[in-house]
């Protein structure tokens, strides 16, 4: 499959300007700043964050049995000034994050790391979330139902063009694969949900750079560090083409961005082109899926390159 002359709507076009709403109801226009300089604002108002503020760790350490298992945030100070702060916890990692040619600090909370499977990059999640600003304003809260989340944004054609479909903001994603599932559930008889009581827990702390940077909703202020809070639940491993390659494979270059890799330079990304060399063969029919779910890819030609990434061979 070749589609020619088609546009990748929406990242390819350079902005000087994004357009916000002003306190009139009118738009704004908001100068894109350096992203390097922005960095390191931010993450200086991350780790300033991080160590004045504190969770509920105690109530995780000794839960009641009427507990939430929710995550509080509240400020080191008065009563609370014996506190343990965030950046002193030994459930805070840090992860480096490469966004836009820039290195970012991305701060994750791991209250508790989930028994269940890990998401990749590329997979989805049932995640229940609450996001704020380093204020405590909430913006987004969904802490009751879980939802799912593509954590890749995958594509389709929508009036000629490469559309994107999905996907989440950079810092989301590289937070939710340090979380496992639960590892399993069972159903009431009112048919509410129980899980089990060993799904990840924790949250994430990002620089503007990683969230929305200049171009953000109308509840949150451009430029602005976020803290989301989180619960993952299950993790389902996308084939977002079902071709037969999980998404995650499709990243051939290995930078965890499978939006990039484009076998047959159609416009449109391995991970939504159900053939991927573009020899008019499925993807799904160069490959073998044996009966325990094994996937083999095959290599016709002896060439080092597998079938279905191959051009020179098809049936």
């Amino acid at each position: 499959m070749r589609i020619n002359k088609l546009m990748l709507v929406g990242l390819t076009a350079f902005l000087a300007f994004a357009c916000n709403n002003d306190d009139d109801g009118g738009l704004a226009q908001v100068e894109v700043r350096d992203r390097t300089e922005v960095a390191v604002e931010d993450d200086q108002a991350l780790l300033d964050y991080l160590s004045t503020h504190f969770y509920n760790y105690e109530d995780f350490e000794s839960p009641s049995e009427d507990f939430n298992y929710q995550i509080v945030f509240d400020t080191i100070a008065g009563e609370n000034a014996d506190k343990e702060p965030i950046i002193s916890s030994d459930k805070l990692i840090t992860k480096t994050v490469n966004h836009e040619g820039v290195d970012q600090n991305l701060y994750v909370l791991r209250v508790r790391e989930g028994a269940g499977a890990k998401p990749t990059f590329a997979d989805s999640t049932f995640v229940t979330y609450e996001g704020e600003l380093l204020t405590g304003t909430v913006f987004d809260s969904n802490l009751r139902n879980p939802v799912w989340f593509n954590l890749s944004p995958y594509f389709g054609i929508v009036d000629n063009r490469v559309t994107p479909l999905g996907g989440v903001i950079k810092g989301f994603q590289a937070g939710l694969t340090e979380f496992g599932a639960a590892t399993g559930f069972k159903v009431n008889a009112d048919n509410s949900v129980e899980w089990n009581n060993d799904y990840g827990i924790g949250a994430i702390f990002m620089p503007s750079g990683l969230a929305y940077y200049f171009n953000s909703p109308e509840t949150i202020p451009v430029y602005s560090p976020l803290v989301f809070q989180i619960s993952s639940y299950v993790v389902n491993q996308a084939d977002h083409d079902n071709d037969g390659i999980p998404s995650f494979m499709e990243d051939l270059d290995g930078d965890n961005d499978v939006t990039t890799d484009d076998t047959d330079e159609d416009g449109l990304p391995n991970l939504s082109d159900p053939d991927d060399d573009g020899d008019g063969t499925p993807t799904r029919d160069e490959i073998e899926i044996t009966e325990d779910g094994t996937l083999i890819l095959t290599d016709s030609d002896n060439d080092g390159t597998p079938d279905y990434l191959d051009p020179d061979v098809f049936q």
